[in-house]
């Protein structure tokens, strides 16, 4: 099974910048979990101000957004595509990810199984 688990940090936060140990401690950790095969892709995303927001209204219109957005509290900041064997294992499996950040991080996961395409 694939879970996908989305990293969510505070918008307001301009302090969520990784220190060069959390970058050397989740490289090992990213490597480990590769090489064991519950670990498929796993990216950090640039800033909102660096994003857009693409939207379908009713009626057929769209529109798109430049960031930041003034009423986002929460963002994700990053994610991880997860094989396990069960939705406890996409959860251990992300308590790791959280724990290599330290005590110093105020983070949230939320973590979805993927609808797999029939085969």
């Amino acid at each position: 099974m694939r879970f996908l688990s989305m990293v969510k940090i505070d918008a307001r936060d301009t302090n969520c910048r990784p220190s060069e140990k959390l970058m050397a401690d989740m490289g090992r950790l990213i490597d480990e979990m590769t090489r064991a095969g519950t670990l498929i892709e796993t990216a950090g995303l640039k800033p909102l101000a660096d994003g857009v927001r693409v939207k379908l209204e009713k009626g057929g219109r769209i529109t798109v957004v430049d960031g930041p957005y003034a009423e986002a509290k929460e963002v994700i900041g990053g994610y991880a595509i997860l094989e396990a064997t069960s939705k406890a294992h996409a959860i251990e499996l992300t308590r790791r990810f959280l724990e290599v950040h330290g005590t110093e991080w105020d983070l949230e996961c939320e973590v979805r199984q993927l609808e797999m395409p029939p085969q």
